[in-house]
């Protein structure tokens, strides 16, 4: 079970990393493109009216670019456990940033310490597997508004460049 889980954890990570940077390259295409083709247009006084929609355009897609970053940035952690953390098994030795600042004899100590209780060995892997779907909780939660405000961000500019290119063949 543990095993499925956690093999079934990560699939769920990677897809959402991929689907993250996909964002993150697309928006950055799409400001690439604006600033190249439609920023040197907005010299000229006869396309003012590109620049709001422009501006909007690109203020959206800076939204979700940033969005993208958060959704696959990971989480800081101390990396560090006592002696009473392991006795009093408040510390899960299966999750590496619990013990990556501790020495290899430090870390090899509380393994053993670990193996010895089956029941500390259990609950472990159901922390590390609670805190792994806590984590692609706040991925998938951060994707959705990213992905809600490109979607968003795509329509009102669309409908923005045509509201103002229509005003801007009435004048």
């Amino acid at each position: 079970m543990y095993r499925t889980q956690l093999r079934n954890h990560i699939k769920l990570s990677d897809i959402a990393d991929t689907k993250a940077n996909i964002l993150l390259s697309v928006n950055a295409i799409i400001i690439s493109l604006v600033l190249s083709n439609l920023i040197s247009k907005l010299d000229n006084p006869s396309n003012d009216y590109l620049i709001i929609p422009t501006i909007v355009f690109i203020l959206f897609s800076i939204a979700s670019m940033i969005l993208s970053i958060l959704a696959t940035r990971p989480n800081v952690t101390r990396g560090e456990f006592t002696k009473e953390d392991v006795a009093n098994k408040n510390v899960n030795l299966t999750f590496f940033g619990n013990f990556h600042k501790m020495s290899l004899e430090e870390y090899e100590w509380a393994v053993n310490e670990l193996i010895q209780d089956k029941d500390y060995v259990y609950n472990s892997l159901t922390k590390d597997l609670y805190f792994l779907g806590k984590v692609l909780d706040r991925k998938y939660r951060i994707l959705r508004l990213t992905y809600t405000i490109f979607m968003l961000g795509t329509i009102i500019s669309v409908i923005l460049f045509g509201v103002f290119f229509k005003s801007q063949t009435v004048i």
